[in-house]
């Protein structure tokens, strides 16, 4: 399983540098069953993975002047302050069990996968979906909707500190919604905001646990060596056709890990009998 493991390492940066984001959304299961890391856990080293590999990613979309420094600045203040509280007090927070009905334990690990899947169901029909259209460069004056910008940065960081993962697919339309970005532009944003606040939100972590710093360093760095060849292929493969066929493994992968963690789980079958 570790040999599968250290591939999907790497399919993680190939995606983010091919379509600008979605490998984030595979991080966590991942380190769960491929590498037998505990759920709760996991959403903390996927922080680390995420936040270190799209850092990487962001510097030859910096190189080609598709960060927006000043946009990174207003979404991601809120995101990062939203994600670093939810890592430090909120995580530690949540109960294990959360809940009990008759024979069903719903322990806290089983909350997150099944929150992490839902996730997943949703940015796979938005990568699935697609754009219709991607617009025309714009002509006017960037303006801000800094209500909108300051909410959604908010809501981001909350789902990045519970699940992990970087939210890219949120992020990504709220910046050409709301800052008026073009969409090359919009991604290259997108991979700073998600290195910020994912790192940010990973310094809550570092006094709850102990860290495997050698697994976290061996799958970080494939995935960052697959960001690199994400990138150089990202020139010669079309990029949307491939999001959506990701888009529907994405999906499928959603469905399993609901049906396994609700369903198949020991303490879920419970409930049956």
């Amino acid at each position: 399983m570790a040999i599968a493991g250290y591939f999907a390492s790497a399919l993680i940066g190939v995606s983010l540098g091919l379509i600008g984001g979605g490998g984030s959304i595979l991080t966590v299961p991942v380190l769960v069953y491929l590498f037998g890391v505990d759920p709760v856990l996991a959403t903390a080293y996927s922080l680390f993975i995420v936040g270190s590999t799209s850092l990487v990613g962001t510097l030859p979309k910096y190189r080609d002047d598709l960060v927006n420094l000043k946009t990174a600045v207003i979404f991601g203040i809120p995101s990062i302050l939203a994600v670093y509280a939810t890592r430090a007090y909120l995580v530690p927070l949540i109960p294990d069990p959360v809940f009990t009905t008759g024979h069903w334990v719903v322990s806290k690990a089983m909350l997150l996968m099944a929150l992490f899947a839902v996730l997943m169901v949703f940015a796979s029909l938005s990568m699935i979906r697609g754009k219709k259209e991607t617009g025309a460069e714009p002509v006017a004056p960037q303006q801000f909707n800094y209500p909108m910008i300051l909410l959604e940065g908010a809501v981001v960081g909350l789902l990045t500190g519970l699940v992990g993962a970087g939210g890219g697919f949120l992020i990504i339309p709220a910046l050409v919604l709301f800052s008026k970005l073009p969409m090359k532009q919009a991604v290259g944003t997108s991979l700073l905001i998600i290195a910020a606040k994912s790192l940010f939100g990973f310094m809550g972590d570092l006094s709850q646990y102990h860290l495997d710093w050698a697994l976290l360093g061996s799958v970080s760095a494939l995935a960052i060596a697959g960001i690199f060849l994400g990138n150089r292929l990202s020139h010669r493969i079309d990029g949307e056709k491939l999001k959506k066929a990701f888009g529907w493994f994405v999906l499928a992968m959603g469905i399993y890990i609901l049906i396994k963690e609700l369903y198949l789980n020991p303490a879920a079958a419970g409930a049956g009998h």
